[in-house]
């Protein structure tokens, strides 16, 4: 089915739901009476059910629910049933649906089959109302540590109490058996600002019952969306203690002068029969084919239609929820280029009405073909139309390292000096310039960001293979000093380039999947952060943490304007392919420096080229980084070393 345009029509069975405007969907408790909402706008009859457990044993009660407007249905309990389990169940078309709890849940028991009634405010750690959130001045000012909950500390080795724990994050002195800190003492030592959390609402694939089977998931299969996992805390079968430490975390993570991210997955469900979803309003809150069935942009089955507004009205509702309840500093979106940008734009206006400084950012692709148009989702190459929000670059990560389509293809980063302008492109994170000659960019021949917030600058995240894996299978026959020199660079690079810098967990330790990429539900022995090689790679490790520092100290790295940067960096013509120089000068952004040279060589030999006018002083080469001075450089021919970074400044 066509319109006129040729796009497919939107399937338009559930257009004419009704749309509830209210704000009091879910469970809302007191002492004195618990208000249960739910919207299910074709049901004959909704029945709530009471637990005295999260699982297992009969109902205590069965209460009929009762018809309001809009599609919702109410029910009163006039005595205190705090911490009570609950579901719902919903009879459809002479049909009882699956019993579940409300899409809004906010508590439940183990593996999330069932609400629970909570008091929110006796979830609260001791002086929760004075948490405080690290200063952030401008978005470009971010550097992100993306994690995962149980990688970060489930190491025999890691030193931490709490293995794979909300409150793992929350202990502090914690080393190595050599002395080295570990987990949040780590983090803080490389200095990042923010902690990215892969996701850790409650997900479907770990059984909460069974901690002792080790099993590993990434969490990118939703279940009940406004609750922690309960696999992270330290019981799932009391639905108040997950959400206790995972306030905790934040709590602690805050005092130590990060910021928390939360990973969210609007996109999609684990699947469709089962979601709590189809269990109130079947096939609604899911985008279809013109001829009615799912659609599948997500390569999961089905895919969540953000632009039909309870969808839409739960999204916004969720994050703000998140933003409140848990104090979060940001959230980044799994495939946000499945949402549409009206969507997108009306949760990042109610997110910067609560807290202009929450960083909004996600994927700005898809997994497979949608049937809602490209022009108004929130992709890539729209994110001039998106308010605040920010992508990762695709194209510098594999203009680094090599395109993700040929794991055997090299990057700049190894010798391919046809990746020289994707690389420029990425160090003025994508905005508009002059310089680049985007036909040779690698995946966009325009700038797609307008100002520099809006680029996520990365070589490596969870996804796909570790960058010194993917540097091992592209160059089978590198040295592991000469894979070294290529990660080094490559995050030099990185860390170097305007926009939001973002760094892989574990990165800075050159970690290891054992060459497997999608290591979603692979055990801890490929996924664990391995704390030894932080003694055994110290001196990478203290590479990253000093050109985190230097990122940090030096505001000329992390212009908040395309006009800035247009104004003070100009790439310097070296006449050399794979070498690439640039200049950014007048005490750019205020910074302390008034010239800062940047001279990157991804060809394997050395490369010289002729400073400009005036003495310089080397800050970082291929081995170190220190801003006091590795030596002085007069105005004379600069010899740099094959594969590496060099940084030089005058004053």
């Amino acid at each position: 089915m066509l319109n006129t345009a040729g796009l497919a029509q939107p399937f338009s069975a559930y257009n004419h739901y009704p749309v509830y405007t209210g704000r009091d969907l879910g469970v809302k408790y007191s002492p004195l009476k618990t208000v249960f909402k739910v919207w299910a706008p074709k049901a004959s009859e909704v029945k709530l059910r009471l637990y005295e457990a999260g699982d297992g044993g009969s109902a205590t009660s069965s209460v009929s629910m009762q018809k309001e407007n809009k599609g919702v249905w109410s029910a009163l309990v006039n005595h205190d049933i705090k911490n009570k389990y609950y579901t719902f169940q919903v009879m459809q078309d002479g049909k009882w649906l699956l019993e579940a709890p409300d899409i809004y849940a906010r508590a439940v028991g183990v593996n999330g089959k069932r609400g629970m009634v909570v008091d929110l405010k006796s979830t609260n750690p001791s002086n929760w109302r004075n948490d405080k959130k690290p200063a952030l001045k401008n978005f470009t000012d971010i550097i992100i540590y993306e994690m995962h909950m149980r990688d970060i500390s489930i190491d025999q080795n890691s030193g931490i109490t709490h293995k794979g724990k909300y409150l793992g994050l929350t202990e502090t002195g914690t080393k190595s058996p050599d002395g080295e800190a570990t987990g949040l003492d780590h983090i803080k030592e490389l200095g990042v600002t923010h902690v990215h959390l892969l996701p850790c609402f409650d997900f479907n694939s770990v059984d909460e019952t069974k901690p002792e089977a080790g099993q590993y998931n990434w969490g990118y299969d939703p279940l009940n969306y406004n609750v922690p996992e309960g696999s992270y805390s330290t019981n799932p079968y009391d639905g108040n203690v997950r959400i206790t430490e995972f306030k905790k975390m934040v709590q602690t993570l805050h005092k130590n002068g990060l910021r928390v991210i939360l990973d969210v997955v609007y996109n999609h469900t684990s699947d469709i029969d089962h979601a709590n979803y189809s269990q109130f309003a079947p096939g609604y809150f899911y985008r279809h084919n013109p001829d009615g069935s799912y659609s599948n942009a997500t390569g999961c089955g089905n895919e969540v239609a953000s632009e039909m507004p309870m969808a839409r009205k739960f999204m916004i509702e969720s994050v703000v929820y998140w933003a409140k309840e848990y104090h979060l500093d940001g959230f980044r979106f799994d495939l946000m280029g499945v949402h549409d940008i009206k969507t997108m734009n009306m949760i990042s206006d109610t997110l910067h009405k609560i807290d202009p400084t929450i960083f909004i950012y996600g994927e700005g692709w898809t997994a497979g073909n949608s049937p809602m148009p490209e022009t108004l989702r929130a992709v890539k190459k729209n994110v001039s139309k998106l308010r605040e929000e920010a992508v990762f670059s695709d194209d510098l990560r594999d203009g680094l390292k090599g395109g993700w389509g040929d794991i055997k293809e090299k990057g700049f980063v190894s010798g391919n000096a046809k990746m020289d302008e994707s690389v420029k492109f990425g160090i003025v994170a994508s905005t508009p310039n002059p310089q680049v000659s985007y036909g040779l960019v690698n995946y966009d021949k325009i700038p797609w960001a307008a100002e520099p917030f809006q680029t996520i600058t990365y070589v490596s995240c969870h996804d796909d293979n570790t960058l010194f894996d993917r540097l091992k299978i592209s160059n089978p026959t590198a040295s592991e000093a000469d894979l070294i020199k290529m990660d080094k660079l490559a995050n030099a690079i990185v860390l170097t380039s305007q926009g939001v810098a973002f760094l892989h967990s574990g990165a800075e330790l050159l970690r290891t999947k054992q060459g497997i990429a999608n290591s979603f539900n692979q055990p801890d022995s490929i996924n664990q952060i391995d704390w030894s090689r932080k003694t055994t790679y110290k001196a990478v490790f203290n590479y990253y943490k000093g050109l985190v520092t230097l990122r940090k100290n030096h505001p000329a790295f992390r212009m908040p304007s395309t006009k800035m940067i247009t104004q003070n960096l100009k790439f310097l013509d070296t006449g050399i392919p794979g070498l690439i120089c640039y200049q950014i000068s007048n005490n750019a952004n205020g910074d302390s420096w008034k010239n800062i040279l940047v001279v990157l060589n991804g060809n394997t030999d050395t490369k010289t080229i002729k400073t400009p006018a005036g003495k310089w002083t080397l800050a970082a080469d291929e081995n170190s980084v220190n801003e006091r001075g590795i030596k002085t450089v007069g105005e004379s021919n600069l010899t740099i070393a094959g594969t590496a970074a060099y940084v030089l400044y005058n004053k």
